[in-house]
């Protein structure tokens, strides 16, 4: 399974729009804090309106804003909203069935490979990606402080 840009930009983009609460944020907001093309953030932020996880607010203040609660959004629902199955191997997918199955000594694999997906995107919310992506920020700028203070004196 490989996880193209647009998923990962999607949840970067989402993350960057959780963070301003309620407030609409522009996407040339989102593509300089984040270092992304406007332009392909533009149709990622159309998939993820037409998803139901973003809505668009017009105007001088307008931007987009979350749709839903940070913590009724969950990675694996963005991720195949943005890329459809992330299934490992088509045998897997939900709609398909292996015509190998009685000679195939790897399907379980991939059922647990896929399961294994399933859980740590489902389970994790855009809330708790917030709240790591702001953990890690803080974690940056206390350690950029201390190299400052510490050259302060030298």
């Amino acid at each position: 399974m490989w996880v193209s840009t647009k998923a990962q930009y999607g949840l970067r983009a989402l993350i960057e729009i959780g963070k301003q609460g309620g407030d609409a944020v522009p996407l040339k907001d989102v593509s300089e804090r984040q270092g992304l093309s406007q332009h392909y953030l533009e149709q990622i932020a159309s998939n993820l309106r037409r998803a139901g996880f973003i809505r668009s607010i017009r105007g001088a203040h307008g931007g987009y804003r979350l749709a839903r609660p940070a913590a009724e959004i969950n990675a694996y629902d963005v991720v195949t909203a943005l890329e459809g199955s992330i299934a490992p191997v088509q045998c897997v997918e939900d709609d398909h069935t292996c015509e190998s199955q009685n000679v195939c000594g790897t399907q379980d694999l991939w059922f647990r490979v896929d399961a294994a997906l399933r859980d740590v995107l489902g389970g994790t919310t855009l809330a708790d990606l917030i709240e790591q992506s702001e953990r890690q920020q803080h974690s940056r700028l206390v350690q950029i402080e201390g190299n400052y203070s510490g050259s302060v004196g030298s």
